[in-house]
């Protein structure tokens, strides 16, 4: 597995990734790693790779976009010192288009997404040992729905950006359309963003596939 003993794994991102984290720091005892796919990821690397001591750290916060990571990522990024960083932003940066058209001020549009990025993961790069991008998602079958199709668009964005850097890339998009073959998307997300336990574990098999994660591993 790529994460090495001893290191410091944090996440960042929005609701998916909060969950219900403790504050101010997520980490340690009594959920403080939150309900969702963060405490699945520190649950199955500590029961599968207990000798390696991973540290695991949640930085979600409900409601953000990536304008919000910005002003943060100094104090809960940059400060935390981590060693492995993963970040999945922007379901919010899309939501706001759709369900709050009128208030333009929570819109945060496709070029100021990317340019954000680009900053974020530049400055970034060189302070941590790895760098995992997650695109952010719809959980909706269909591909020509207009959320879903700006989603897609947003998600091309981290891919481009992670292929240009040589960051490893998780497509949250293309893990949850393999179970939406099967399943309808209120079986995974209510309200097609908000996963079931269900969901948060299609993403943590996503990030632990991309980090080589052994699934054979007695």
């Amino acid at each position: 597995m790529k994460i090495e003993k001893g290191q410091k794994l944090l996440f960042i991102g929005d609701s998916i990734t909060d969950c219900e984290r403790a504050r101010p720091i997520g980490e340690g005892l009594f959920g403080a790693n939150g309900k969702g796919y963060v405490a699945l990821v520190d649950a199955l690397l500590q029961s599968v790779y207990p000798e390696l001591g991973i540290r695991v750290v949640n930085m979600g916060i409900s409601g953000n976009t990536v304008r919000d990571l910005k002003a943060r990522w100094q104090s809960d990024v940059v400060d935390q010192k981590p060693d492995w960083l993963s970040v999945m932003i922007g379901i919010n940066d899309v939501w706001r288009q759709f369900d709050t058209p009128f208030i333009p001020d929570g819109h945060v549009y496709i070029d100021e997404y990317e340019a954000t990025m680009r900053e974020l993961i530049f400055a970034t790069k060189p302070t941590v040992k790895g760098l995992v991008l997650m695109t952010p998602f719809y959980i909706e079958s269909n591909p020509d729905d207009a959320m879903r199709r700006a989603m897609d668009e947003y998600g091309t964005v981290v891919r481009r950006i992670a292929g240009e850097h040589g960051l490893l890339f998780v497509d949250t998009q293309k893990a949850f359309n393999q179970v939406l073959k099967e399943l309808y998307s209120a079986t995974l997300a209510w309200d097609r963003v908000h996963p079931t336990q269900t969901g948060h574990m299609v993403l943590a098999r996503a990030f632990l596939k991309a980090v080589g994660f052994d699934w054979s591993r007695p």
